[in-house]
């Protein structure tokens, strides 16, 4: 999921647009993007769409519902958990046992709306307290695909910079280190300056020498600048392919460590090499493809 493009969940106008998008994931947000006075009225047009979607091979589909401190995070799982729905996102979780209530809550959706299909969580990591106990948070479900950084919330209340790079590595790097204790992915959030393109893409590409798989957008032309930052590179994937090939050559000879572009190769350089491999398969990139 190397792009996901938000759309407020009361603009259901957009939502067709934005799957035309080219983004590899739609966000409906009934959090943020909409209004009090409006929550109710855009959970059920999310709701009623939602029933409507019967194509699932096209971009994923996520809702980002409203925190559980709040008076409508129960109504909201119960309203979009729908067979047209792939993606849970929560806000501000804070603590392991708050993933878990809210995978209960989705069970009970399940069950009440017919779902058969498991509808899996990205956790947003939003507090001093989340980013501290991260790990926990992501391995408290196996409904949980990744989390998910979310700096406005983490940096503004301390007043830290939000262009401040060096914190914000540091909060990318420790997010995708918990992530990956709990074997689950790290996704970079949104970009708020819509005109800074180069900016954009700098934190993108950070993030993905950084480990992290995809980057939020907030407007439809930052998903090709999300997409372009963590598509393998045409070098990356055909060093890749000779690894993986020089890996099954080196298994029938029953070597070890051995080279590859003069680069010494074992197990580690292995597995990322098969990752970017599959990468490059799921995109159509693969020189023989």
């Amino acid at each position: 999921m190397r792009s996901k493009l938000f759309v407020p969940g009361s603009r259901p106008e957009l939502f067709a647009k934005a799957l035309a998008s080219g983004a590899d994931a739609i966000s409906i947000d009934l959090e943020d993007a909409v209004v009090e006075e409006r929550k109710a009225e855009a959970r059920e047009g999310v709701r009623d769409w939602l029933r409507t979607r019967t194509e699932t091979a096209g971009p994923l589909v996520i809702v980002r519902v409203n925190a559980m401190d709040t008076p409508h995070f129960e109504a909201d799982v119960a309203a979009v958990v729908q067979p047209g729905l792939d993606i849970l996102n929560l806000p501000k979780p804070e603590s392991a046992d708050d993933v878990r209530a809210a995978a209960e809550a989705i069970a009970r959706a399940e069950r009440a709306n017919g779902v058969t299909r498991p509808v899996r969580l990205l956790l947003n990591i939003e507090s001093p307290r989340a980013l501290r106990e991260a790990a926990s948070i992501a391995a408290a479900s196996e409904r949980v695909m990744g989390l998910q950084v979310g700096l406005g919330d983490l940096f503004e209340p301390l007043g830290v910079d939000r262009r401040e790079n060096a914190a914000v590595q540091q909060v990318l790097f420790a997010v995708r280190m918990a992530a990956a204790e709990a074997g689950v992915d790290a996704y970079d959030g949104a970009f708020a300056n819509v005109k800074d393109t180069e900016g954009y893409l700098a934190e993108a590409r950070l993030a993905r020498r950084l480990g992290l798989s995809g980057k939020t957008c907030i407007h439809p032309s930052q998903v090709a600048l999300a997409n372009e930052a963590f598509r393998p590179s045409d070098a990356e994937i055909e060093h890749a392919v000779r690894v993986t090939q020089a890996a099954a050559q080196a298994d029938a000879s029953g070597t070890g460590a051995f080279l590859v572009d003069g680069r010494m190769i074992d197990k580690p350089f292995l597995q990322r090499a098969r990752v970017v491999v599959s990468i490059a398969e799921r995109l159509g990139l693969l020189p023989d493809a």
